[in-house]
């Protein structure tokens, strides 16, 4: 078997387990999570030393995957479940970036993950959480979310809501330790710091603004009226930014984009900004070698 049919038939059956139907409805899935998804990397955006690779890469909305499965409605902009595209498998450290609207009382059961984390972030609504770790609670837009895997965790996600959706973003990033005590955290977030700034969300350090992962990434949001121009530097120079346009319209570092685009950059130290309607973005600064 090729490396391509490989990396194919891996990431399909993998990510199937994460994200596909049998997750609902309390059903356990087995498959672990690291492992198999590790063997991707190095694959597609990630510098190679031999010769030179392109600095940007873009996603726009309408080019994510998507799938519609009645009570979950979804955009993965990275290879996942039922949808694979060999030339978006992740970027650097940042594996899953999925955009998902969950109808009322639905969710997915319970169901494993390990050596991954993983950060959510409600856009509206509410989310309850359960995990073997003990924890059960709601997870409210205006907070963010992060667990550690690390040697293995149990969890389930609903709509904590009978009637109306919840909208949310789940982000999936490799750590830079493998098997580490699991650990749940979540905080609410100071939305008058996003305005018309940007604001940090996440970060190495427990001692930072914001969630703190085992990984060298920095998250931030921030809200802009239009007209507003801004820079974002990068904290380590060796790695790149994922820009994801939540809402409106702008520029970065020239390149227009617009609601739910998604736009990479590596060999870059920061990135200019200009909005051109009220928008809403989420900066993801990654590791590109993991």
């Amino acid at each position: 078997m090729d490396r391509k049919t490989f990396v194919k038939s891996t990431i399909l059956g993998v990510a199937a387990a994460a994200a596909g139907s049998n997750l609902a409805f309390g059903k356990e899935e087995k498959k672990s999570t690291y492992d198999e998804l590790m063997q991707q990397v190095g694959y597609n955006h990630l510098p190679n030393k031999e010769e030179k690779t392109m600095k940007t890469i873009l996603h726009k909305a309408s080019t994510r995957g998507y799938a519609n499965h009645g009570w979950l409605e979804t955009s993965h902009s990275f290879s996942f479940a039922n949808y694979y595209n060999p030339e978006r498998v992740h970027f650097g450290a940042l594996r899953v970036l999925n955009d998902d609207s969950i109808e009322g009382g639905m969710g997915f059961g319970t169901h494993p993950h390990d050596n991954m984390e993983i950060i959510t972030i409600p856009l509206l609504g509410d989310l309850a959480h359960k995990d073997s770790m003990g924890n059960g609670t709601t997870i409210k837009s205006g907070d963010i979310q992060v667990m550690s895997a690390g040697t293995g965790i149990k969890h389930s996600e609903f709509n904590a809501n009978a009637e109306d959706k919840v909208e949310l973003l789940q982000i999936w990033l490799f750590p830079n330790k493998r098997d580490v005590t699991p650990r749940y955290d979540q905080i609410t977030l100071d939305e008058t710091k996003m305005k018309n700034q940007l604001h940090q969300i996440l970060s190495p350090s427990v001692d930072d603004d914001g969630v703190w992962i085992h990984q060298n990434a920095w998250f931030h949001l921030g809200e802009f009226e239009t007209g507003q121009t801004f820079e974002y530097n990068l904290k380590d120079k060796n790695n790149g930014v994922y820009v994801f346009l939540i809402d409106g319209q702008l520029t970065a570092n020239d390149q227009w984009l617009e609601r739910r685009d998604g736009f990479g950059m590596w060999e870059t130290e920061n990135v200019c900004f200009e909005t051109k309607t009220a928008s809403k973005l989420l900066i993801m600064e990654v590791p590109m070698i993991v």
